[in-house]
């Protein structure tokens, strides 16, 4: 008997008051049921207090979401961050590992935005903390005060590479997306495929050379109103059937 496939979705950790919580963005958990067809399991931000083999024995796929923070740029030998930046060391611990662990066990993954940068680093790239700050990139951040609907509105094209699992999954050589990002890929980890750039020239999404199964990172948001862009949601339609094979071998 088919079951729906169980998709982790990666938590980033908050203080509100004197607690801590492990929250997902209810964007995220969504579009993996609505998109991906499948049933978000939030993982929260505990890697010291989780056996990693057995949450991916349990686990059909994998997003790793964006997030209001970034990578600590000790990850990737980057120099040290400027004042103010929010970072998330509970989150790095859990998501760097489980990144390569996820794709060497073969489970599909899904990265968006902070997860996208969180693959690259995890497997020994580099990033640009300010892309609005470094010669001849455009600004990628979102229009500061503006509703989301402003916010995550389409800003720029992007060029689709050919032969690649973007264009594998039909979409056209050139998509228009949003852009709420400030952070960038600087150097392109080895072992990493071009999938889509910016006009800029800025990596806007890879995939995994050699991976068995579906893993793709996309700078982008393709979780936002995911059923009524055909392209968002082809990217997760091709992960949720990857994640229902996955789940048809167990």
């Amino acid at each position: 008997m088919s079951r729906l496939p169980l998709i982790g979705v990666s938590a980033c950790t908050r203080e509100f008051g004197p607690q801590t919580y492990h929250i997902a963005g209810d964007k995220y958990v969504r579009a993996v049921a609505l998109g991906a067809g499948g049933v978000p399991l939030v993982i929260p931000a505990l890697a010291e207090l989780m056996d990693q083999a057995t949450l991916l024995a349990s686990l059909d796929g994998l997003l790793f979401t964006g997030s209001p923070s970034n990578v600590e740029p000790h990850h990737y030998s980057g120099p040290a961050s400027e004042p103010g930046t929010r970072h998330d060391p509970a989150r790095d611990r859990t998501t760097l590992p489980l990144v390569r662990a996820a794709i060497a066990a073969g489970i599909p993954v899904l990265g968006i935005c902070r997860g996208f940068q969180e693959m690259n680093v995890a497997f020994g790239g580099t990033l640009h903390q300010r892309v609005h700050q470094v010669e001849g990139f455009m600004d990628h951040r979102e229009p500061a005060n503006e509703p989301l609907e402003v916010q995550y509105a389409a800003r720029h094209p992007l060029r689709v590479q050919p032969g690649g699992v973007l264009d594998g999954i039909g979409l056209p050589s050139e998509i228009q997306v949003n852009s709420i990002h400030g952070q960038g890929v600087e150097r392109l980890a080895p072992g990493l495929r071009v999938e889509a750039l910016a006009p800029d020239g800025l990596v806007e999404a890879f995939s995994v050379e050699g991976a068995r199964s579906f893993a793709l990172g996309v700078q982008w948001h393709p979780e936002w109103q995911v059923r009524t862009n055909p392209n968002y949601l082809a990217i997760f339609q091709a992960f949720g059937e990857a994640c229902r094979e996955k789940a048809g071998h167990r």
